[in-house]
């Protein structure tokens, strides 16, 4: 008897690109089938400006990954990013009793006690609780305690929130273009689900994801997220950053798109790791096109640069990671494909770096190779995850990570 294939989809409504990614899953096993990526609308910035305009964006791309997938898709796991969404740890003290052995349920209630230990402003929403380790009978570090005795039980758990206006009005688009949302996840938490590999979990990870307008960090230490938090410095400041500084070094009014261009093209976030004595042509007023040294646009963009890994590297002590403990840092996101940035983080937080590419899809295409694509792998993988253990009982968002390991 042939085994039943189901399809699973991972959404990234992106202020700039939209990213759509199927895959068939299959006996436990994930294997590609289409993607597609649309110019994004209906954002200002990071603030959800038109709904329809997102509804008819989801819609679009959906729809053409379902047809170079040759599958239609009804529902799908969606990816939430932006600078309002932080994590916050929290504790949840249950008290048995009496002595005996602790049962799942025990560990999913001290983990909703957690929860409940949150104060959630009227503005956020709790996204996800994702559980780091148990102290039973004051013995702390238990990752997995089932099966042991214990009159008292306690839940250390990270909590991610978001804003509420932006969650559900992300909601009521997709339901408006006619999709099921499975469930909404920290787009950098299911990037790197898609991308830590275990033993990189085990010693120690941090891993990147930098947006248009905002950038996503996740810490990982054993097999528990540490921290989580949103940066307001992104792969739009940079842009802007060249833009401004060439109008003011040489008087040129580029446009956004010139400045885009320029980055992609000629720009390298540490000055001297490419030709720096080159040259790059830019468009100037007079319709007569300039040439800039390939110098000038690396070290502004170096400046914003630093100014990035300043920020990365106080989150990863807020995590109480010591830099000797760090294993690597993982980039990923549109703004991570500027020349020199993985140098730059080794440079700047002092262990390895590479770029977060997926890992475990069969099939995956040499074309999505690309950091860029790495949250909508994630976000596909994880509803995958879902559908294999839709049968667990999930009492509050986000326990699906203590019981799947």
């Amino acid at each position: 008897m042939g085994s039943r294939v189901q399809y699973v989809a991972g959404l990234s409504p992106g202020r700039s690109r939209t990213r759509c990614v199927i895959c068939a899953l299959e006996n436990d096993s994930l294997r590609f089938l289409g993607a597609a990526e649309t110019a994004s609308s209906g954002w200002m910035r990071e603030r959800l400006a038109d709904p329809k305009a997102v509804s008819e964006t989801v819609g679009q791309t959906v729809r053409e990954a379902g047809r170079r997938a040759g599958v239609t898709v009804r529902s799908c796991v969606v990816g939430l990013a932006g600078t309002e969404v932080q994590g916050v740890d929290s504790r949840g003290l249950y008290e048995l009793g009496h002595r005996r052995e602790i049962q799942g349920d025990d560990l999913e209630y001290a983990v909703q006690k957690a929860a409940a230990e949150v104060a959630v402003p009227d503005s956020r929403i709790m996204l996800q609780v994702l559980p780091q380790d148990f102290t039973v009978d004051g013995r702390a570090g238990y990752r997995n305690p089932r099966g042991l005795r214990c009159a008292r039980l306690e839940a250390h758990a990270h909590i991610i929130l978001a804003p509420v206006h932006e969650h559900n009005g992300l909601i009521a688009a997709l339901h408006r273009a006619q999709l099921d949302v499975e469930e909404t996840i920290f787009e950098t938490v299911a990037a790197a689900y898609a991308a830590v590999l275990p033993e990189e979990r085990n010693r120690g990870v941090a891993l990147l994801d930098i947006g248009q307008h905002s950038t996503g960090i996740v810490v990982y230490y054993g097999e528990a997220l540490l921290h989580s938090a949103s940066i307001s410095v992104s792969a739009d400041h940079f842009t802007r950053d060249l833009a401004w500084g060439l109008r003011v070094r040489h008087g040129l009014s580029l446009t956004y798109e010139d400045a885009e261009s320029m980055k992609r093209e000629g720009g390298c976030a540490i000055p001297g790791l490419t030709a720096d004595n080159s040259l790059i042509e830019v468009p100037a007023p007079d319709g007569r096109p300039q040439e800039i040294p390939c110098r000038e646009i690396n070290e502004i963009l170096h400046a914003r640069c630093e100014e990035l890994f300043g920020f990365v590297e106080q989150e990863i002590r807020k995590a109480g990671m010591d830099q000797g403990l760090l294993e690597s840092v993982l980039l990923c996101g549109g703004g991570a494909r500027l020349t020199g940035m993985c140098d730059m983080a080794e440079a700047t937080l002092n262990c390895q770096a590479r770029y977060a590419l997926p890992v475990g899809i069969e099939d995956w295409p040499v074309e999505l190779q690309d950091p860029a694509w790495t949250g909508a792998a994630g976000l596909a993988m994880y509803s995958a995850r879902l559908k294999l253990h839709r049968n667990i009982e999930r009492k509050a968002p986000g326990l699906l990570g203590l019981v799947l390991r």
